[in-house]
């Protein structure tokens, strides 16, 4: 499998400007490419520039609006809920996590719900925002209607989408504490990297429209469609439940139902000032000597290595930052057919 580079920077201009030809105003292009590159940058190329083409896709097709930027239309305080009008998730994201740490920094925690609103990308990139102005923070998202990908436990037939979770806190002197996971035991966009790569799904991550176990990112996608597994059977499948109805029915903007055809993404966010409770120095502390003691203990295999959440993203943010992003030959090639569509050109290649 051949790979090319492409400098961090160079990348995010050819992005924004593919969504500024598409009809975006350059300041919303410019944050919906710093997100998706960002996602790459962390590690998770699922949520990352792979999503380009399916992005400008859903444009079209009017699924995600190009304008809308998020709307305060209930305000109670502490709580407040957002209508994203099914803008960019990119740009409506930024607008929760602003009103989120405004509000606990005035009441000492802020809930913020999003209905309505465009593919929120990598969950987790919320939670480190969070994060790096101090403000632990806890999220659930959910894709509403009958387009779900999950196989409850139990079931061979999609039922549900891969709700993910989020939960950030920070560290002293270091990124933090990250935990981002699906209650599936991939996302859906681990199976379109992998197809695209020309590589096998892990084991126990899918199955084809049979029930069988497979392997074969084309056996998802079908026809006819398979359906991807929740991460810990009947843990992950309730877990995923829960969160559907708290990101999704919570909010007002649906939960898994045979009889809505649901687009974008539904959000629920708790944000924390932690000087209300320990302290922000002493939460910062302790999650630092927390994450030191779980590293220490000794590997299982000859060599091996333990980390704590968040360590993976760091230290792939150290290494593409410094020498490029990575992109497989097939998302090499979607990228650039999106760009020329739109009359932009390629990044050049390290």
């Amino acid at each position: 499998m051949t790979e090319r580079r492409v400098a961090v920077a160079d990348l995010k201009c050819f992005v924004a400007a593919t969504f500024a030809q598409a009809g975006n105003q350059p300041a919303v292009a410019e944050r919906i490419a710093h997100h998706l590159v960002e996602s790459n940058i962390a590690g998770h190329e699922s949520h990352g520039v792979i999503r380009v083409p399916l992005y400008l896709g859903w444009q079209r097709d009017g699924v995600v609006v190009a304008g809308p930027r998020g709307t305060v239309v209930r305000d109670a305080g502490a709580v407040a809920l957002i209508d994203g009008g099914f803008g960019y998730g990119q740009v409506v994201g930024e607008l929760a996590v602003s009103e989120g740490i405004d509000r606990a920094r005035t009441y000492g925690v802020g809930l913020i719900g999003v209905k309505h609103c465009g593919h929120l990308g990598r969950l987790g990139g919320w939670a480190e925002m969070a994060a790096a102005r101090g403000f632990a923070s806890v999220h659930f998202l959910n894709s509403p209607g009958k387009a779900g990908q999950v196989a409850p436990f139990g079931g061979r037939e999609r039922r549900l989408a891969p709700n993910p979770m989020a939960i950030a806190i920070p560290q002293s002197g270091r990124h933090p504490l990250l935990l981002d996971i699906t209650t599936s035991v991939i996302p859906e966009g681990k199976v379109r990297v992998a197809l695209n790569k020309g590589l096998a799904l892990p084991e126990g991550a899918a199955i084809d429209a049979a029930g069988r176990p497979t392997r074969d990112a084309r056996a998802f996608y079908g026809p006819p469609p398979g359906a991807l597994l929740p991460t810990g059977g009947h843990k992950g499948s309730g877990l995923c439940m829960m969160i559907d109805l708290l990101a999704g029915a919570l909010t007002g903007g649906g939960a898994s139902d045979p009889h809505v055809d649901g687009r974008g993404n539904n959000l629920l966010s708790l944000y924390i000032d932690p000087d209300r409770l320990a302290g922000r120095e002493a939460l910062a502390a302790a999650a630092r000597d927390l994450s030191d003691w779980v590293n220490s203990a000794a590997p299982i295999t000859a060599g091996g290595e333990v980390q704590s959440p968040g360590d993976y993203e760091a230290r792939r943010r150290a290494e593409r930052e410094a020498l490029g992003v990575p992109l497989d030959t097939e998302t090499w090639r979607q990228l650039v057919d999106a760009g020329a569509a739109l009359a932009v050109a390629a990044p050049a290649t390290l």
